[in-house]
């Protein structure tokens, strides 16, 4: 049979058509099989038997008689008044076929894993109030498909900002607003491996997933040691690449900034042999004990890359990052984009404008800044305390400190024993590339908890420590 779209009483019901001798068999046929399949899931309302008929083009008789045999069967529920639905006794699949759903993963109740903010602390109405004003204010043609470099407002504002809070020269035509820092790397990697770029130079303890991007790309990786000044960015170390990722306000995971000469050194090489640094600023507005260091991409705009995100001032569910780029790069980078379709949310991008331009944004830093100090100033004391033998490390900065461990205490044991007792740890083994080895750690995420349970979490990561330590 042909196939219909019912659309009555503003329910999209797909059925196939009625048609034939027997209109009655076909319909009930149609309805059993759709509750069946679970495409009518139990107690969906179902049309009117009178605007049914004349979607389907049969007798309204053919309607009700159907309704009714499937009421008498189980299959559907009727009152009198209220209409017709589809019975709670109607199953989607017999009980012998019924697929086993899978046992699901139970969350930790505490999460001390790097990487994410606090959620709760998402400016809910200020967010919502800067849509609305955004939305009433923004042209019809500004939903649309649009540039793929990103809204010309955001970009505008992203430039007013970068310039003021991290000392990058951007102007709006530089800046390709991505959904999130992956997405951009994602697109860097594409248009480095097209230009016959083999290699990308990454620090020998990072994240993992951006690692796997480039690989993903095409690329090679080669690892950059990492000491106390940040990743050796030596001449014998970038001769053999002409790409190079870094973190240099705020290292991740290990947490020094990279030393003022070697950031003039990698500035000097990328100019110097027309190379390519890729500026990961995830976090680089959260510095708690002097003004945050400003970006490398000021040293040579032409061969940085700046990378942004509001994942860590905000959410990672906005799905917003920024590349500020090189005018080389600018028309390969958004033609990548355009030829992908990698565009981004309108409606997002008008909220984060308004948000930035109304000062929004930077009360939010400040406020969340403010809050993420405490934390880590209340599990740094609470660690010298209760187990003076782990060792923080790291600037005061960020969303996150690495505990180095004793010798002998294996950071598997450890990140065992806390999921035993309902707390999620991740050891900084995991964010190991190449050979350096800095022995066993954890990195601790304090910005993650509600603020409700950071203390309770805190005092569960001191237990476990000293159980082991």
């Amino acid at each position: 049979m042909r196939e219909t779209w019912a659309t009555s009483a503003g329910l999209d019901l797909h059925l196939d058509a009625v048609e034939g001798s027997r209109p009655r068999a076909a319909l009930e046929s149609a309805l059993r099989e759709a509750v069946r399949a679970g495409r009518l899931a139990v107690g969906t309302a179902l049309p009117p038997s009178r605007a049914l008929a004349l979607d389907l083009g049969v007798a309204r008789n053919t309607v009700v008689d159907a309704y009714g045999q499937l009421v008498a069967e189980g299959w559907l529920a009727a009152r009198h008044g209220s209409g017709t639905w589809v019975a709670e006794r109607a199953s989607s699949w017999p009980a012998a076929e019924r697929p086993a759903a899978p046992p699901a993963a139970q969350p930790a109740r505490y999460d001390l894993r790097p990487g994410s903010p606090d959620l709760s602390a998402f400016p809910r109405a200020a967010w919502l109030a800067a849509a609305r004003r955004a939305l009433a204010a923004a042209p019809a043609r500004s939903l649309g498909y649009g540039d793929p470099r990103g809204m010309q407002v955001l970009r505008m504002a992203l430039a007013e900002y970068l310039a003021r809070a991290r000392g990058v020269l951007a102007t709006p035509d530089r800046i390709v607003v991505c959904a999130g820092f992956s997405q951009g790397l994602e697109v860097l990697c594409e248009v480095l491996a097209a230009s016959g770029a083999g290699e990308l130079a990454v620090e020998a303890y990072g994240h993992v997933a951006h690692r796997q991007v480039a690989v993903a790309r095409g690329l090679r990786l080669a690892t950059l040691p990492v000491d106390a000044d940040g990743a050796m960015v030596s001449d014998g170390v970038l001769d053999a690449v002409r790409a190079v990722l870094l973190t240099p306000a705020h290292q991740f995971p290990l947490g020094m900034a990279l030393a003022p000469a070697r950031r003039r050194h990698v500035a000097d090489w990328a100019a110097r042999v027309g190379g390519l640094v890729i500026e990961d600023d995830y976090d680089g507005e959260f510095r708690y004990d002097r003004q945050a260091v400003g970006a490398l991409q000021a040293l040579a705009p032409e061969h940085v890359v700046y990378a942004g995100t509001a994942s860590k001032s905000l959410a990672p569910g906005l799905r917003l990052g920024w590349l500020v780029l090189p005018d080389k790069l600018t028309d390969e980078v958004t033609e990548r984009k355009r030829a992908t379709l990698r565009l981004s949310g309108s409606i997002d991008q008008l909220a984060l404008a308004e948000f930035i331009s109304s000062g929004g944004y930077d009360r939010q830093v400040r406020r969340v800044r403010l809050a993420y100090r405490q934390r880590r100033d209340r599990m740094v004391s609470a660690l010298a305390s209760e187990v003076p033998r782990v060792r923080v490390t790291g600037l005061a900065a960020g969303l996150h400190v690495v505990a180095a461990l004793p010798s002998g205490v294996q950071e598997q044991d450890v990140i065992a024993l806390a999921a035993a007792r309902g707390l999620a740890l991740q050891g900084l083994a995991d964010s190991r590339a190449g050979k350096q080895d800095l022995g066993p750690a954890l990195v601790l995420g304090y910005a993650t908890p509600p603020a409700h349970a950071f203390s309770t979490a805190v005092a569960r990561l001191c237990a476990v420590l000293r159980a082991v330590c």
